[in-house]
């Protein structure tokens, strides 16, 4: 230190001898190396003045000066620094000794811990091991419980079919039996409406377990063999404890989404008729299941996605249904099909799904199934009637009344005949009568579980159809077309008699299908509904009967009509006619109904009538005395006495209209017999007397009349003669009827 210090003594100060050029280059100098700066531009400048010496010299100036202030530093901690230096020796003896208990601990504690290092490695490889076995396990689990659940996957389909078809079955048989309920109150109340005997009737509800157990799980596992939840929620389970839940929900909903999708599917190669009810319960055992689910799966599907599924369940339904109800032709197919959906959706309304829209399907097509119907029955009706011989049914047992007489109510005695029958009707009656009931039959089974509680109107409406145009059309083109005699003719008018009681069973039939109370369909009397078809087998009756008739008027061409004397018994014609009137009239009581019989006498006998005086007006007849008249008289009062007879069989007052079929000849001959014929002018005797004759007919007929003694009898008298009274009245009659005409 002594040294140093001399040596800073001896140095002379550069900045003192040197010019003040010197000194400012040397400050600058200095403040550039204190800042850091380059110093590139202090060598250029010393190297172009031809310097450099004195660069050398300001920079071992600047060496010197710094070297002066560290010694300056040094001697100003010297003290410290010996302090410092001492500690530090000090310092290193006690980390000499502390290296030195520190490798003795080191030797200690490595002794102790080489086992328990060895032991904890051992522990920690065990560990490890013990995860990775565990992590295997559930890995493994988790493949089992995968492979489980696919498999479940594909046998819930399998056991979704059967429980569809058990269900709808059930809902079948619940419905059969409400439906067997339902005939034995039609029958209770029939044989009360008849009086037959007091009737007690009383509803009997039975438990409809298997139904229940469908729908509780409580019959079998959940509710059919095979049913089983378990390894769907086992999979669940699993899932939520390795945080896969969300996952696990999408999986699930997806693929039974997906295998709806295919239960969707409708095969071309098989009728859909013969494949309808395997499709309908596949979907109907889907939302079964989905229905347990919903309920007990612990929120693995909600509420809305099986809405969602069913929506677009009953959507493809309806588009399927459209479809297959567009092509089918035949009424039985569509009927079917019909009933079996609407068992599906009893089925499926006891789960809470909607069905309104399936309904709608059904009701959207009630008009093309009755329609498809209808002709079905023309067909059959055509070809029952084609086949009746119309001849009288003969009957051997009891059940063969019961089943073509009494299933039909129309009978007229409610006393059993005796056997062997012969019935008043043809194989017509009961075969149409079968065809209109299996019709109604059908109509109300579409009708009905269709969502229209009251379809009686409808099912009355299709019935007046098949009764008034079909039954009806097909009656008249045979009664036009097919009916050659008296024979067949008789017996198509005694068929529509017993028709029309028929058609009173059809009605009360239908509105008891329908849940309809008798006393409120019997309200009103409908017109019968075979009016046309009725009308025009009496008319071929009474035009055939009257074309035989003819044949024995035509004899009335050998009356003489200008006889001296009148004929004793009548003329020969009405003697024909009577007998074969009492000919036809012992028959037609067997086979026509009393009321139909006298339609069709009243109807000849007018025809009879219209024929005599006809004959009077007619060309043939130039003239006729009243003898000849006194002969039509007798005529007249033979067929009033046969119409008076027909009284036991008839009524006093029926033989009366009977009687007044024969109005028009009866006035004629009254009025040209009458000693008064003026009389036919006055108004009120000729409405109470002569109402059935025509003015123009009575002119004519009376110009004919001639006398024994006047030969032109009103034309020419006996010359000097008193004029007979009654030629008087009767010139004046013709006379103004002329001036009328």
């Amino acid at each position: 230190m002594t040294s140093t210090k001399t040596r800073r003594r001896i140095v002379p100060a550069a900045s003192e001898n040197g010019d003040t050029a010197d000194k400012q280059d040397q400050l600058l100098l200095s403040a550039a190396i204190c800042n850091g700066e380059d110093l590139g531009s202090f060598v250029r400048k010393a190297f172009a003045s031809g310097k450099p010496e004195t660069l050398l010299h300001h920079l071992k100036h600047f060496t010197k000066s710094k070297e002066s202030e560290i010694e300056d530093v040094c001697r100003a901690h010297y003290q410290d620094f010996i302090v410092a230096v001492d500690d530090l020796r000090s310092l290193l003896s006690d980390v000499d000794s502390l290296k030195s208990s520190l490798s003795n601990s080191n030797n200690k504690l490595q002794n102790v811990a080489v086992p328990l290092l060895t032991s904890l490695d051992a522990y920690v490889e065990a560990k490890n091991k013990c995860s990775n076995i565990a992590l295997a396990i559930n890995s493994l689990n988790t493949e089992e419980v995968s492979k489980e659940f696919g498999d479940w996957l594909v046998e819930i389909r399998i056991v979704s079919r059967n429980l569809g078809q058990l269900a709808i079955g059930q809902a079948s048989a619940a419905r059969q039996r409400e439906e067997e309920l339902r005939i034995k109150q039609r029958q209770a109340e029939e044989q009360s409406r008849l009086s037959l005997r007091d009737c007690v009737y009383a509803l009997e509800e039975e438990e409809d377990d298997e139904i229940d157990g469908v729908v509780d799980g409580s019959n079998g596992v959940n509710g059919i063999s095979g049913f089983d939840l378990t390894p769907l929620y086992r999979a669940y389970h699993i899932h939520q404890t390795l945080g896969l839940e969300d996952r696990f929900k999408q999986y699930y909903f997806e693929n039974r989404k997906l295998q709806l999708t295919s239960d969707f599917q409708v095969s071309s190669m098989t009728p859909f008729l013969e494949s309808h009810q395997t499709f309908f319960a596949q979907i109907a055992g889907f939302f079964i299941v989905e229905d347990r689910v919903l309920r007990t799966g612990g929120g693995l599907i909600s509420k809305m996605e099986v809405e969602n599924l069913w929506d677009t369940a009953v959507s493809k339904m309806c588009s399927v249904l459209e479809d297959q109800f567009s092509r089918m032709q035949t009424a039985n197919h569509l009927l079917l099909i019909k009933d079996y959906v609407s068992l599906l959706g009893v089925t499926l309304r006891r789960f809470g799904y909607p069905i309104d829209a399936l309904l709608d399907v059904l009701s959207k097509h009630r008009d093309k199934y009755h329609e498809l119907l209808l002709s079905d029955c023309r067909k059959q009706f055509a070809e029952a009637l084609a086949a009746d011989k119309f001849e009288q049914m003969y009957m051997k047992k009891e059940y063969e009344y019961s089943m073509n007489v009494l299933s039909f109510q129309i009978q007229t005695s409610n006393i059993m005949p005796a056997f062997p029958f012969v019935a008043p009707f043809s194989s017509t009656v009961p075969d149409c009568c079968r065809i209109v009931r299996s019709f109604i039959e059908d109509s109300v089974s579409f009708m009905s579980y269709g969502g229209q509680l009251e379809f009686f109107d409808v099912v009355k409406k299709y019935l007046d159809r098949l009764l008034t145009e079909v039954l009806d059309g097909a009656l008249l083109k045979v009664i036009n077309s097919s009916i050659g005699g008296v024979t067949q003719a008789m017996q198509m008018a005694a068929n529509m008699a017993v028709f029309e009681r028929a058609c009173d069973f059809f009605f009360r039939h239908a509105a008891q299908l329908s849940g309809i109370p008798l006393r409120i369909a019997e309200r009103g009397r409908r017109q019968f509904p075979l009016i046309k078809a009725r009308d025009a087998a009496e008319e071929t009756l009474s035009g055939l009967l009257k074309q035989k008739v003819d044949g024995f008027l035509s004899l009335i061409e050998n009356v003489n009509w200008m006889a001296d004397d009148p004929p004793q018994g009548g003329n020969e014609y009405a003697n024909e006619v009577i007998i074969f009137l009492e000919t036809l009239v012992s028959t037609a009581q067997q086979v026509l109904p009393v009321q139909v019989l006298k339609r069709v006498l009243q109807d000849v006998l007018a025809h009879i009538s219209e024929m005599i005086v006809g004959a009077l007006h007619g060309e043939s007849v130039k003239r006729f005395n009243i003898n000849a008249i006194m002969g039509l008289d007798v005529d007249v009062r033979l067929l009033e006495s046969f119409a008076e007879n027909q009284a036991p069989l008839l009524s006093e007052a029926e033989a009366n209209q009977l009687k007044s079929g024969l109005a028009e000849s009866r006035q004629m001959v009254n009025l040209l017999l009458s000693n008064h014929p003026e009389n036919f002018l006055n108004p009120v005797i000729r409405e109470r007397s002569y109402n059935a004759l025509d003015y123009r007919k009575v002119v004519a007929i009376s110009e004919k009349l001639r006398d024994q003694s006047d030969r032109l009898f009103g034309s020419f008298g006996t010359r000097g003669a008193k004029q007979n009274p009654k030629k008087k009245s009767l010139d004046a009659l013709i006379k103004r009827l002329k001036d009328v005409n």
